[in-house]
């Protein structure tokens, strides 16, 4: 099964320990091994420095004259959870994915949030296998084939309003989660967001990213209607 996995990303693991590592997610790490070390988060995490920075060398080549902040928004758009989803629907990932059991029962393998940390995990499996060639190859394949040239597809709500508070000089942005609620495979985030210490956002998500874009969403709607 995982020789399928391993097909339609195009490359083949010498050593497959590590594929099956960015497969596991916490929920079953927690279950079956009962300790959390043994999932993908870590990585997720050196997967998405990986992506952030390969993404963002290949927008300053293609885009000279583009200025930073677009390039920013550009680089976003690519890297946020629904278009990393996409990609995951495309290979069929969440059918290889190792959830609990309540995960598994609350859907988790079309959860947007667990399929773009599983493609994360995935592209750092690819590095620590097979260098940054590996990675590249996976990035190119599956990522810098949409680039959102003149109109971005998602919306980065968080990136969009740090631009527009930092037009004055001195402005601090914090996102502070308050509360979260609901099992385990059926989380519920909620964040306020706070403009130098005043509150002026909240939002809610499946996860702390998507309660952080709401809040970011709600702020610029408040503070900036016209933008």
């Amino acid at each position: 099964m995982i020789k399928d996995l391993e097909n339609a990303i195009g490359y083949q693991f010498r050593n497959i320990t590590l594929l099956q590592n960015a497969l596991a997610h916490s929920s079953y790490a927690n279950e079956r091994w009962h300790d959390p070390l043994k999932s993908n988060e870590r990585l997720e995490f050196l997967g998405d420095s990986i992506l952030g920075m390969l993404v963002a060398e290949h927008l300053y080549r293609t885009f000279p004259d583009r200025p930073e902040g677009e390039l920013t928004r550009m680089r976003a758009d690519m890297v946020c959870e629904r278009s990393l989803a996409n990609v995951a629907n495309s290979i069929g990932l969440g059918g290889h994915l190792l959830l609990g059991k309540g995960e598994e029962l609350g859907g988790g393998r079309s959860r947007d949030s667990i399929l773009a940390d599983a493609v994360e995990s995935v592209i750092a499996a690819c590095y620590l296998d097979g260098g940054m060639d590996a990675a590249v190859k996976f990035i190119r394949k599956f990522i810098l084939v949409n680039v959102p040239v003149s109109k971005l597809q998602n919306a980065d709500y968080k990136t969009a309003l740090q631009e527009l508070v930092q037009q004055k000089k001195n402005q601090t942005l914090s996102y502070v989660l308050v509360g979260e609620s609901g099992p385990d495979h059926d989380k519920q985030f909620c964040v306020e967001l706070r403009l130098n210490g005043e509150l002026v956002g909240t939002g809610t998500g499946k996860s702390k990213k998507r309660a952080e874009q709401a809040a970011a969403q709600a702020a610029i709607e408040l503070l900036f209607p016209n933008a």
